[in-house]
């Protein structure tokens, strides 16, 4: 044996070298920082039907919370850590951002807008949603197009990129409305719900969500014109591209495997807690077609 013994000990030192499953090699600062706290934070949203709200009991659920749990899935086979903790951080429009980009949150579960300026401080996953900006109003108003909104009170939520529109789209239509801002999207759809403003611009599926979830659902009424909004992203960290591959792989399998089709059946097109609404929205020719060819650009690139 003692004639073996320097090569056992070169031997013994290369499988030292050799990177174990869950190593600091490649994993990126979010991955690391991850595996350190043996936890990962989700942030997700309270009043986002379908794609990230609260359920009965105040927990988490919708259709990007679900994405974010096979995330969670691959993370856990990444680190080599099935016994991961989960921790849950409610997000709102104006704290998202900071918060991913601070680190708080690992990666925002929610309905944010891949757009070119937010790209400056975060980065996005593949798009898994494409909406529209639409106005939901009370169905007494008899509002019908936005051109009926002249000189009237309209909200948006606070630190969305319908804010910026619905101010853009003021100035050059010339239409001098007020424009409120709700801090989140349920105080927006309660100054339409209590009179106080004439209608609430959102993207539309966020508005059908409100709508059905409502006590009297057919109260209120989306007018008839509709604008290009910008799709819907995974929020992550801006300077690590190794966990936005990891994200990204997530969502492409998703997509590839049909599991995606399942899960958009579930939440858009099926009853969903707490009250078993059925939004029976179905895919877009866009969506369809981001799903067939997936893609992390913003309007505009």
């Amino acid at each position: 044996m003692v004639k073996f013994s320097g090569v056992v000990a070169v031997f013994s030192l290369a499988l030292a070298s050799v990177p174990s499953a869950g190593s600091a090699e490649g994993l990126g600062p979010t991955l690391q920082r991850i595996k350190d706290a043996g936890t990962i934070t989700i942030g997700h949203r309270e009043a986002s039907v379908p794609l990230s709200y609260l359920d009965d009991n105040q927990k988490p659920i919708g259709f990007s919370v679900e994405l974010c749990s096979l995330v969670i899935a691959k993370v856990k086979a990444k680190l080599g850590l099935p016994d991961l903790k989960v921790a849950y951080q409610a997000v709102n429009s104006s704290n998202r951002i900071p918060l991913v980009k601070n680190g708080t949150v690992d990666i925002e579960c929610g309905s944010t807008a891949n757009t070119i300026t937010r790209q400056n401080e975060v980065s996005f996953s593949l798009i898994f949603y494409a909406p529209q900006f639409k106005w939901i109003a009370l169905k007494s108003s008899n509002l019908k197009t936005t051109d009926d909104l002249k000189g009237k009170s309209v909200v948006v939520t606070q630190g969305t990129n319908t804010s910026q529109f619905v101010a853009k789209l003021n100035a050059d239509k010339a239409l001098g409305m007020k424009i409120l801002q709700g801090k989140d999207h349920a105080e927006s759809f309660l100054l339409v719900q209590t009179g106080r403003a004439s209608a609430f611009m959102e993207d539309d599926i966020l508005l059908a969500g409100l709508k059905a979830s409502a006590n009297a659902p057919d109260d209120f009424v989306l007018l008839t014109d509709s604008f290009p909004s910008d799709p819907y992203g995974l929020v992550i960290s801006r300077d690590d591209p190794a966990f936005k591959q990891l994200v990204d792989e997530t969502l492409r399998e998703t997509m590839q495997s049909g599991s995606y089709d399942k899960l958009y059946t579930k939440w858009f097109e099926s009853p969903i807690p707490p009250k078993n609404i059925n939004l029976n929205f179905p895919q877009s020719e866009k969506l369809r077609d981001l799903v067939k060819n997936p893609s992390d650009k913003a309007i505009g690139q």
